[in-house]
Parts: C-alpha cells; structure tokens; sequence
C-alpha cells in the first residue's frame, strides 16, 4: 500500500474503531437515546429528518459560501491597497486586527439588533473568514524576492506591471492558504451567528436545527445535524485544497512534491 493510500485508509479504520466501539458502549450500558444515541440512530434520523437538515444545509451553506466569497474578494482587494500604500496599511490594518481579535460569538448578538437576520448572519461569516485572506495574501505580497524586484525595476516596470507579473504570482501559495484557512472559518462563523439567531427565536439554518433538537431534546437529531456540519466542513477543506493543488502543481515546491 503506497504512502497516499494509506494517509485515507488509517483515518477511516480511525473512525470505524470509534463508531463500533461507540455502538457497543450504548448497547451494552443501554443509554437512553436522549443522553447518548447509538449511531444507528442518528444515522436512521438523518435519513427521517433528511427533508428538513436538507433545507437547513442549504441555507447554511448559501451564508457560508457569501461570506467566504465575501472574505475573499475584500481581503485580496485590501491587501493589494496595503502593499501599494503604506499609509492605506498604517490606517486601516489594526482595525482589521480588532476584526480577528474580537470573539463573534461577542458580536453576533449585538449585530442581530441593527442587522436583518440573514445580515448579521453573513456579516459574521464574513468577519471571521476575512483576516486570514488580508495577512496571508499581505505577507505574500510583501515578501517577493528583491533579486527578482530589482530586476524589474532595472526595465523600469511599471508599479502596477510589477504587481500583476511579479507581487501576485509570488503571492499565490500564501493568497491560497489564507483562502483554505477562510473556507472553514466561514462556515464556523455562520453557525455561531445561526446559533445566536435561534436563542433570539428567529434562525433556520443548519446550527438553528441544532440549537432547536436540544430545547426539545431531540438528541439523535441534534448528532444528525453536527454530523451534517463536520461532513461539510471536510468537504470546503478538500475543494479548496485541491483547487490550491491545481493552482500550484506545475510550478510550486509545496504541490510538486505530494506527486514525487
């Protein structure tokens, strides 16, 4: 077994070890389902509950990918002002850190009394998505090589020749990275507002679903819809991964060497 058929095989035996073992421990202590359910049970209410987790993912989803989309446009925008300008950087950059540094589960409430629901939603998928792309893409763009700078200046380049030949390209891994990084946090900030929304009555996302199966003490429900969660948060990972190895496969170290 080569090495990348193992890298998927270990964490699946991983995973079935802990179900079984999951199943067992239920079975032989008889859990009642709304402590612990079995995962046969979740498995048989996603299937039940499939019509109403399907509506509540997409609408997660919908938020999930604005907000990242959203991220990614205004943080490479922004990080391209910032190398262009030091004083756009020395103006706006700490307030970008207050941004990342302020806990959204903080902010979610407060942005649902001045927001629409869906507003403050997509806001906060947006904050907690948007600094990864503006420091990864700013630090790539900062950190051309000056051999390769110099020489475009000995042509004299033009500022915005350099920035689309040079700075950018430079700038793609750690742009990608911060993308990669972006795509989980987006999806982690639209729950944690859908959650908010659904302590304040209003909400019918994925997280509401979930917040609503524990008042009702909906257990096998509430497993079904964090099953839902973690399944779409690996699945933005790996798209996102594998667009970053499309990207850089034929040309940088990082991707060329998972093909050696």
């Amino acid at each position: 077994m080569n090495q990348r058929a193992l890298q998927f095989a270990l964490p699946a035996v991983v995973l079935a070890v802990i179900v079984a073992l999951w199943e067992a421990l239920v079975r032989f202590y008889n859990i009642p389902p709304y402590v612990l359910p079995a995962p046969g049970l979740v498995a048989s209410t996603l299937l039940s509950d499939w019509g109403i987790l399907r509506d509540s993912l997409v609408v997660t989803l919908v938020t999930t990918f604005e907000g990242f989309a959203l991220a990614a446009i205004g943080g490479i925008a922004l990080a391209v002002a910032f190398n262009q300008s030091r004083l756009i950087e020395y103006s706006l950059y700490p307030y970008a850190v207050i941004l990342q540094v302020t806990p959204v589960v903080a902010i979610a409430p407060l942005l649902l009394i001045y927001l629409p629901q869906q507003g403050a939603v997509l806001a906060c998928a947006w904050i907690v998505a948007f600094f990864p792309v503006l420091a990864n893409t700013t630090l790539g763009l900062n950190s051309v090589d000056h051999n390769l700078a110099a020489l475009f200046e000995l042509y004299h380049a033009s500022r915005w020749r350099v920035l689309w030949s040079l700075k950018l390209p430079s700038a793609l891994p750690q742009m990608l990275a911060g993308l990669r990084i972006a795509g989980g946090l987006s999806l982690i900030g639209a729950v944690v507002a859908e959650i908010a929304a659904g302590s304040a009555g209003a909400g019918s996302g994925l997280a509401y679903r979930i917040a609503e199966s524990g008042y009702r003490l909906n257990i096998p429900r509430m497993f079904a819809a964090l099953v839902l969660l973690s399944v779409t948060g690996i699945a933005i990972y790996f798209l996102l991964a594998w667009i970053n190895y499309l990207a850089l496969r034929r040309w940088h170290e990082s991707a060329v060497a998972r093909e050696r």
